[in-house]
């Protein structure tokens, strides 16, 4: 499987139903607006046997971090930090849901995001989950902000070490 970015010409945005609107509106409405002005990128994955069915997209994008709401060794370790990777929107089409496609379009995200980090630095990864995903996220290592329980993050470090050597594919390891 391979995600691609979000094509207007070729992906059938009007078909997908995740059955949350506001995923659904960004998804045809919004995700191309802020793509052309460079405020966020989606990304989605096709169905092999109608490609221009989504099966399911991610947005990913940066947000600025208050690190008051983190715990408290969080913000000594990273005091100086000011910005995260953001998976603003994750979502699946009902047609696919219980076919692990939202956790594969999980771990395309981290990686994606574990990649830029390598160029630009940052050191956490931010999630808003919608209606009832919070389970989800902390099922693959996601932690609640302190004071907003649908607000989640992991850090850089901890993804490098759960997902391994796969995400460092021609990129040079540091050493520790």
């Amino acid at each position: 499987m391979i995600s691609i970015i979000l094509d207007k010409k070729r992906h059938n945005r009007k078909r997908f139903d995740c059955g949350v609107d506001a995923l659904n509106n960004y998804l045809c409405l919004m995700a191309n607006q802020q793509s052309a002005r460079d405020n966020t990128r989606t990304f989605v994955l096709e169905d092999i046997n109608q490609l221009n069915h989504i099966i399911g997209y991610y947005t990913l994008t940066m947000t600025s971090l208050d690190l008051n709401h983190l715990p408290k060794p969080l913000q000594k370790k990273h005091k100086n930090t000011q910005s995260a990777g953001l998976i603003a929107r994750l979502a699946v089409d009902k047609r696919y849901i219980k076919q692990g496609f939202g956790e594969w379009l999980l771990i395309d995200s981290l990686k994606k995001l574990l990649s830029a980090s390598e160029t630009v630095g940052f050191t956490l990864i931010i999630v808003d989950a919608k209606e009832g995903a919070i389970e989800f996220y902390k099922k693959f290592g996601f932690s609640n902000f302190i004071d907003t329980p649908d607000k989640l993050y992991m850090t850089i470090a901890d993804i490098r070490k759960s997902l391994g050597g796969c995400l460092r594919i021609g990129v040079v390891a540091r050493e520790s």
